[in-house]
C-alpha cells in the first residue's frame, strides 16, 4: 500500500510504526512541519519524510490525516485539487465529521473516519470505523490498515461519540481501575512493583479469556465465585459502594460532555 501520514505527531508515529513492523507499505510518506523531530525513521525502507502535504499526496493512494482538529481544512483545502479517484481519505480526526471533510473535498472522494485509541502504541488498539457513502466501497481498506494495529470495528457514525467514550476516554477508566487494584494489592502486602504487575497482567488475562472465549463476563464470574466464598464477598461489597453505576455514570458524563463540547462548536 502507497501510504501517507499527514501530520506525523505523537498519533501519526504510532500508526507508522505498527504500518512498518507489519509491512504494510509499498511506500510510506511522513509529513511534519518539523521533520527534525521524525529522523527515527530515516533509514527505513521506502519511508520518506517530508514537510510537503502536497508531495505526500502526489505520491500516495492511502492518506491518513492525524494533525490537529483547527489544522484540518485548510489542509484538506491545499490538496483538495490533487485528489483523484485512486486516493483514500482517513481521517483520525475526533469531531471532525463525514459531512465537515466532504464539504471541502466532496462527495465523490472516499472519505473514512477512523477512531483509534492510545493502544495503537503497542498494537492494541480499539479503533472505531465509518464512513461516506462512497467510502464504504474502501472500507475493507481501512480495516485492513488498523487490523495491523489491532482490532477495528465498522459502526454508523452517529455512534463515534459514544465510541470515543469506551474505547478513547476507556483507556483512562481502565488505568484508573488498574491503579486501584495495585493499591489494594499494596495494603495487602506487596511492593508497588509486583502490585502493579499483579494488577495489569490480570486485567490482561480477563480481557484474554473474553476474547479467546467470546463467553459473557458473568460466565467467567461464576467459575471463581463459590458459596459463601471471598471473591462473592468482595464482589457485593463493591457493588454496594457503587461500582457499576459509577463507572456507568462516569461513562454516560463522558459521553455528555464530549456532545455539549460539539454543540458549542457549531
Amino acid at each position: 500500500m502507497k501510504i501517507a501520514i499527514i501530520g506525523t505527531g505523537n498519533l501519526g508515529c504510532s500508526i507508522a510504526k505498527g504500518l512498518i513492523t507489519t509491512n504494510a507499505i509499498t511506500s510510506l510518506y511522513l509529513t511534519k512541519r518539523n521533520v527534525a523531530s521524525i529522523k527515527d525513521f530515516e533509514g527505513y525502507k521506502n519511508v520518506y519524510l517530508t514537510t510537503d502535504n502536497k508531495k505526500a499526496v502526489q505520491n500516495s493512494d492511502i492518506l491518513i490525516f492525524a494533525v490537529q482538529p483547527a489544522h484540518l481544512e485548510k489542509i484538506l483545502e491545499d490538496i483538495k485539487e490533487l485528489l483523484t479517484e485512486k486516493h483514500v481519505l482517513i481521517s483520525t480526526i475526533t469531531g471532525f465529521s463525514v459531512a465537515k471533510i466532504e464539504s471541502t473535498v466532496g462527495q465523490d472522494q472516499f472519505v473514512i473516519r477512523a477512531m483509534p485509541n492510545t493502544a495503537i502504541a503497542v498494537g492494541k488498539s480499539m479503533t472505531c470505523l465509518c464512513s461516506n457513502e462512497k467510502g464504504s466501497e474502501r472500507i475493507k481498506i481501512a480495516e485492513a490498515i488498523f487490523n495491523r494495529l489491532g482490532t477495528s470495528i465498522v459502526i454508523p457514525e452517529h455512534l463515534m461519540q459514544a465510541a470515543t467514550v469506551v474505547c478513547a476516554s476507556g483507556i483512562a477508566f481502565w488505568m484508573r481501575l488498574i491503579r486501584a487494584t495495585t493499591q489494594a494489592a499494596i495494603q495487602l502486602g506487596f511492593d508497588a512493583k509486583e502490585a502493579q504487575e499483579l494488577a495489569m497482567n490480570t486485567c490482561e488475562g480477563a480481557a484474554s479469556l473474553l476474547i479467546n472465549t467470546g463467553n459473557h463476563p458473568e460466565q467467567e464470574i461464576d467459575k471463581v465465585t463459590t458459596p459463601k466464598g471471598c471473591t462473592i464477598e468482595g464482589l457485593n461489597e463493591m457493588e454496594h459502594k457503587g461500582l457499576s453505576s459509577s463507572l456507568i455514570q462516569g461513562m454516560v458524563a463522558s459521553f455528555n460532555k464530549i456532545n455539549s463540547i460539539k454543540t458549542d462548536q457549531l
